[in-house]
């Protein structure tokens, strides 16, 4: 079977699904690989690099002519329509919140998969977008507040004088905050972290993090491996614990999100104000209505006291050619999945949980939602994830 590699279109976006890295290994599964012109220029991969590796250049249409199309960004109408019936196409959907585009797949006798949708279980974790782009968004999340900060981020003893380390707090130690954590504490940060679930606090001590726990907070297990919205009494706890941090903090990185609703607001005007002028704030769950009191999705706001407040959205992507590499190959574990036989042919089995998990739509039928697939989070931190 042949694989379309199509450049993506989409404004803004700089990442490719597959590298010439990946290229080899679908080539080792058997697949003839078909990438377009260009597709990689955004990420650093040269065509002459996907060439060497066993990929043919090839215009638009022959990338999106493919048996199967792996894609990053959702696809456009008019790229759907250049799909062959019978084609399956790989690509981040977000199914739950576009349902306009899961109707236009299933108008197409084709096969659509969301990377997006991975379950949270452990044999599906090669196969983790989610938590690949979040890891690079809480790096990401760092390197942006040390380049708007206007200090040092590790403490010095110079002639001049000696400079205080910059204080850190990072609200959520899910993937993206324990990335946030590790790169700042690796930049001479003093860093404390907060998170709704006490067992991860060992994690945040081992990348030289302090946890910080909200007074008598109880315990919290998720039974599907994400976030849940806390109680009334809990979040007024929290919200006294933020307000403390905040007026102490030179850096405030947020990662708070729960599946399909708004993101929670943790800190608020009066938690700004009382922070000191030149400090940041980055609100990583800007898209989804922000845990930031006057955040803006994909700006920067200074507010009346000198805070400036980053509300990108763009993170993964700023970091293109780390988040192709990483997205290419939690999609050749999809297709290690996909292809038992290590032919060239690609297998579908709805009757396993995590295929039935990503499929939005087969031969045409929309197949979205799944069934739910509950999981133990108790055990192992990793397995939760509050910050995407």
């Amino acid at each position: 079977m042949l694989i379309g590699v199509p450049r993506e279109t989409r404004p803004g976006e700089t990442r490719v699904a597959a590298t010439p890295a990946t290229v080899t290994q679908l080539r080792t599964l058997g697949y003839e690989v078909v990438v377009e012109a260009g597709a990689g220029l955004a990420s650093s991969f040269l065509d002459a690099d996907y060439a060497v590796a066993g990929a043919r250049i090839g215009a638009a249409d022959e990338a999106w002519h493919g048996d199967v199309v792996l894609h990053v960004a959702k696809p456009s109408t008019a790229e759907i329509s250049q799909l062959r019936d019978g084609a399956v196409l790989v690509s981040l959907l977000a199914p739950a919140l576009d349902p306009g585009l899961v109707e236009a797949l299933a108008a197409r006798p084709i096969t659509a998969l969301a990377m997006d949708a991975v379950p949270r279980i452990s044999r599906a974790q090669s196969l983790d977008v989610l938590s690949s782009m979040a890891n690079i968004g809480g790096y990401r999340a760092v390197i942006e507040a040390a380049h708007r900060f206007g200090r040092f981020f590790t403490g010095q003893v110079t002639a001049a004088g000696k400079v205080p380390p910059a204080k850190v707090f990072v609200v959520g130690a899910g993937v993206a905050g324990l990335a946030a954590i590790g790169a700042a504490s690796n930049l001479g940060a003093i860093v404390r972290a907060s998170d709704v679930r006490p067992e991860v606090a060992e994690q945040v001590r081992s990348l030289g993090g302090e946890y910080v726990a909200v007074p008598a907070a109880g315990e919290q297990v998720s039974t599907d491996g994400y976030a849940r919205e806390m109680s009334d009494d809990y979040n007024r706890r929290a919200a006294r614990l933020y307000a403390k941090q905040a007026a102490e903090a030179d850096i405030i990185i947020t990662t708070a999100l729960i599946p399909g609703r708004p993101a929670p607001r943790l800190i608020t005007d009066e938690m700004v104000a009382s922070m000191r002028p030149g400090s940041v704030i980055v609100d990583m769950a800007a898209a989804q209505g922000g845990n930031v009191a006057g955040s803006v999705p994909d700006q920067i706001v200074v507010s009346e006291n000198g805070v400036s407040i980053i509300g990108y959205t763009d993170l993964p992507r700023r970091l293109p050619a780390q988040a192709s590499q990483f997205y290419g190959t939690n999609l050749v574990s999809l297709l290690k999945l996909l292809t038992p036989g290590k032919d060239g042919q690609l297998v579908i089995d709805l009757d396993d949980v995590v295929q039935r998990s990503i499929a939005v739509v087969h031969n045409g039928e929309i197949t979205w939602p799944p069934p739910p697939v509950p999981v133990s989070a108790a055990p192992q931190a990793s397995a939760v994830e509050p910050s995407v």
